[in-house]
């Protein structure tokens, strides 16, 4: 393999690339690879990657679906954070009626 060569595909694929970072699918493998997996990687890995023959570039439709499921999971992650986050007073009863108590408008 002329490395000259191989470098100057990947140059060229990385140039097309448009956004820093793009989503790849990837492709069954000798080597053990799974076909189907998508994920979002630089530019230059996406290129070295697609040279390789490791992945394809994904779709727009693909790419969109591929963020929003990202999305709607870092949200859900978000949320379980946030629940974790939250914090309880235990109070006995006396309090809670003297909290009450104050809490109302005194009658004159």
């Amino acid at each position: 393999m002329d490395l000259q060569v191989y470098f100057k595909k990947i140059r060229a694929v990385e140039e097309s690339l448009k956004d820093p970072s793009a989503v790849v699918v990837s492709l069954e493998t000798q080597d053990g690879g799974r076909e189907g997996v998508r994920t979002e990687v630089p530019r230059r890995i996406a290129a070295r990657m697609i040279v390789e023959g490791a992945a394809r570039l994904a779709t727009a439709d693909e790419a969109r679906e591929f963020r929003e499921q990202n999305a709607d999971a870092k949200r859900q992650v978000d949320q379980i954070a946030a629940a974790s986050r939250m914090q309880f007073t235990v109070i006995s009863p006396t309090e809670l009626r003297k909290l009450k108590g104050s809490a109302q408008p005194g009658k004159d």
